[in-house]
Parts: C-alpha cells; sequence; structure tokens
C-alpha cells in the first residue's frame, strides 16, 4: 500500500506537488479551504473544507493513517499551518512547509513595506489616486476609509458585499507581465497593494509597476510556524521520498 500523504493546498506548488507524488507512487490526499469555488484540483483525493481546529486535524491525520503532511498553502493562511504544526507535533508525524521564495526588491522597484492592511490603507491617501488591490476579498474593509482613491480590485470570485468604492476585476492567475502591463496602462494605475506572496504566478504585476514607476504597498509577510522547510516542489518531493515511509 502506497505511504499517504495530506498536502494542505490551494496554490499551484501544491497542485504540483500532488502531481509528481501522486506519479512517484504515493497516496495523494489535497485539502482545500473551500474559500474559493470550484478550485483546480489536482491528481489524487481531494477534501474540501476545515478540521476542526488541531485538534481535529490531528485526529483526521491519524485516522487516515498518513505518513506525512505536507503544508503548501499560502504564505498568509497562518492559522492552518498553525494547526498542522500542533497536530503533527502532537502525533510526531512528519511535516514539511513548502514556502514560496519572497519576491526580492530590484533596482527601479518603489516597494513601501507595511506590516498589515490597515498600514496599507493608512499610507495610500497622497501616495496614488488609481489603485489596483491584490490582497483577497478577507481584507477588502481595511480600505473603506481610504477617501479620494479609485480602487480597482481584483478578485478570482466576487465578495458577497463590496466594502469600498470602486471597480471590481475578477480574474484567475496566473497573470503574465504583457497582462499585467496592459491592466495597469488601461485603468492608468499609479499605485499597487499586493501581499508579499513570491513565486511566479503573481509576479507579473510587480515587474510591471517597476517598469512603470509607480509605487508599491507591500504587506509583509506573517512568520510561519516553526518547523522544516523547503522553498521548491523539487526539494519538496524529495523530502517526501525521506520521511514518508
Amino acid at each position: 500500500m502506497p505511504a499517504r500523504v495530506l498536502i494542505l493546498g490551494g496554490t499551484a506548488e501544491g497542485r504540483e506537488l500532488a502531481t509528481l507524488a501522486q506519479a512517484a507512487g504515493f497516496g495523494i490526499v489535497t485539502s482545500f479551504a473551500g474559500q474559493t469555488p470550484d478550485p483546480r484540483r489536482p491528481p489524487g483525493e481531494v477534501r474540501v473544507g476545515g478540521f476542526g481546529g488541531a485538534d481535529g486535524l490531528q485526529e483526521y491525520l491519524r485516522n487516515q493513517n498518513f505518513s506525512a503532511l505536507v503544508d503548501a498553502t499560502h504564505p498568509y493562511a497562518v492559522q492552518i499551518s498553525a494547526q498542522a504544526a500542533k497536530a503533527c507535533e502532537g502525533l510526531g508525524l512528519a511535516r514539511m512547509m513548502l514556502l514560496r521564495p519572497p519576491w526580492q526588491a530590484e533596482r527601479g522597484d518603489r516597494w513601501i513595506e507595511v506590516a498589515d492592511d490597515a498600514e496599507a490603507a493608512a499610507t495610500l491617501p497622497g501616495l496614488a489616486k488609481r489603485v489596483l488591490l491584490t490582497v483577497g476579498r478577507r481584507a477588502l474593509a481595511a480600505y473603506a476609509d481610504c477617501h479620494g482613491i479609485t480602487f480597482f480590485v481584483r478578485l478570482v470570485n466576487p465578495p458577497e458585499l463590496m466594502p469600498l468604492a470602486g471597480e471590481l476585476i475578477l480574474a484567475r492567475g496566473p497573470f503574465s507581465v504583457d497582462d499585467e502591463r496592459a491592466l495597469l496602462a488601461e485603468h492608468d494605475i499609479d499605485g499597487l497593494v499586493s501581499r508579499q506572496s513570491g513565486g511566479e504566478a503573481t509576479y507579473g504585476k510587480i515587474t510591471a509597476a517597476r517598469e512603470r514607476g509607480i509605487p508599491v504597498v507591500l504587506i509583509r509577510r506573517p512568520k510561519a510556524p516553526p518547523g522544516q522547510s523547503v522553498h521548491s516542489v523539487a526539494a519538496a518531493l524529495d523530502w517526501l521520498k525521506l520521511a514518508a515511509v
């Protein structure tokens, strides 16, 4: 019977790892939080929804006889990452975090790094008037009191309630640099707000902003829980071949 591996997914890296690990003979289950309707499904089994906290996740891991867990969630998914760390520690189960390398500033970047969405919102007045907002629907309320700014809010799915004035842009990445250049030009964007997500899928907007000379308000990553981590799918697969036995 193949070793069973739980991948906490929702990222391109998680899908790629599921594909390669399934081909390598592992029994893969990918878990999605359920926040995005109709997510791109990877090979193997898929489950959707929460676990009921760290205790619920620990019980699920035990009952389903998993050999290892890979946390391939978004860098800002702090709650499930903390729960995974606690659950695996309680079981003595092998756990690896697949963390995208953060973006590195290059010459010409006009980054303003902030701690959270509240600080980002406070930074915008006087900095920009037509802002591309790429922070996810849960964070939108933090920008509701930014007066005198027209927001262009890019989301995968529409929010139930739009808490700020602006234009909604529904699109699913990855986005090419050409796509982002065209978007910034079409809407005459003079400012960008983004999370420090890392990876290639959404880096095009950073390149396009640099070329356009516009400021980027970049929200720093939260601290990851303690534990082993790798920065590539290949390294995560190598780890699985040693740990998931």
